[in-house]
């Protein structure tokens, strides 16, 4: 969508924080390292958001719970690249998502051999606090 459309409307950083549960800090960092854009104001004013730019955000939001890093955000904005090009960008997504499938299934296989050490050591204290008794 073109900035400064007059069909569409500008959501302030300060109320789209708010109904994000964000910082508007948070959404100028955002902006200052490249992975969202607001539009601009005729009026010079504050930074807004058109619907459009609204969506990316909660986009971002659900990359940031996937766990993505600020570094992989950046390179699949460049990747969507100013053409849109969502076909260079999938593939990309996929790749970066699949490397945190392996992440998250490392640390699974973490947690269970620890669960696995502490359910052991706590049947040898349950069988020595019995001996004791």
């Amino acid at each position: 969508m073109a900035a400064g459309d007059a069909q569409e409307e500008i959501v302030s950083i300060g109320d789209l924080a708010k109904s994000l549960g964000l910082t508007t800090r948070t959404l100028r960092y955002w902006e200052e390292v490249g992975i969202i854009e607001s539009e601009e104001r005729l009026d010079g004013a504050t930074r807004g958001y058109s619907p459009y730019f609204v969506r990316r955000i909660k986009f971002i939001l659900k990359l940031k719970d996937l766990g993505l890093t600020i570094k992989e955000m950046q390179d699949l904005y460049t990747a969507y690249g100013e053409a849109k090009q969502t076909d260079q960008m999938i593939p990309q997504l996929i790749r970066i998502l699949d490397k945190h499938i392996n992440m998250v299934d490392e640390k699974i296989a973490k947690l269970a051999s620890v669960r696995k050490d502490i359910v052991e050591y706590r049947q040898k204290m349950i069988t020595k606090h019995a001996a004791s008794q």
